[in-house]
């Protein structure tokens, strides 16, 4: 059975243009990306990218364990939360030497609005005493290596290094996994099996950009519940995968 599309919810929204048939094949990835641009310069950043670059005048943590520490933080945890949250634990420590010389407790008490924050202290300690005792304060630009910490998997080892060292790995959250199924551009039941279809598909000069894209672009536009199809930059192209409401 074809995956159910908007023209199926007739009334639901605005008017819209038919869709199209998913197209993995044949997506104007590229065009489609430069719009999406254009959409979220509105927006506020993905947290990551807004830490590196110290956006709104903050100081820049663009060191690969820096990144690591706040994608940890972030796991279950909005930009909203996350990003100040990573701000105060790293102007306090922003090296695995300095995280390692504090107890848990300290840690705990920088993060106190961070889901799990007790369990993150505990993690975020270990993780830099392992740095400091096992690789001589160095952390390892290695994902094999990152995804040995507690508390993080591919989605934070692939974000850390394409955040602070532009390497070619595509991180999935569910904006990333529930917007390119959505344009019929992957057809994946899960966030791993959408990982394993963009590693096929997408070009690797958008592997690391496109999270930077549909994170403040899956918040604001493509909404999991009545996305923006009437305003959607990009209707046209999109298969509407799913969707059977919109504004």
């Amino acid at each position: 059975m074809p995956p159910a599309h908007c023209s199926a919810a007739r009334g639901a929204g605005p008017p819209l243009p038919p869709p199209p048939p998913p197209r993995p094949d044949a997506f104007p990835i590229d065009a489609v990306l430069a719009r999406v641009a254009d959409a979220v310069r509105p927006y506020p950043r993905a947290a990551m990218f807004a830490l590196r670059d110290g956006d709104g005048g903050a100081p820049p943590h663009p060191s690969l364990f820096e990144q690591l520490v706040a994608c940890i933080l972030s796991i279950r945890t909005t930009d909203e939360v996350s990003l100040p949250a990573a701000r105060r634990l790293l102007a306090r420590a922003a090296t695995p030497a300095a995280l390692a010389a504090l107890d848990p407790a300290a840690i705990d008490a920088l993060i106190p609005d961070v889901t799990f924050h007790d369990r993150k202290a505990e993690q975020l300690r270990a993780l830099a005493h392992r740095i400091v005792t096992e690789f001589d304060g160095a952390l390892p630009a290695d994902p094999a290596v990152l995804q040995s910490f507690a508390g993080v998997g591919p989605k934070c080892a692939h974000l850390a290094l394409g955040v602070a060292l532009d390497r070619p790995y595509i991180s999935v959250d569910v904006h990333v996994h529930r917007v390119t199924n959505r344009w019929g551009y992957v057809a994946a039941p899960t966030p791993e099996r959408t990982l394993a279809a963009l590693e096929r598909t997408l070009p690797e000069r958008h592997r690391v950009r496109i999270n930077a894209l549909l994170v403040p672009f899956g918040k604001h536009v493509c909404t999991g519940i009545r996305p923006r199809c009437s305003t959607c930059p990009v209707v046209r192209e999109c298969a509407r995968v799913g969707v059977t409401g919109w504004r």
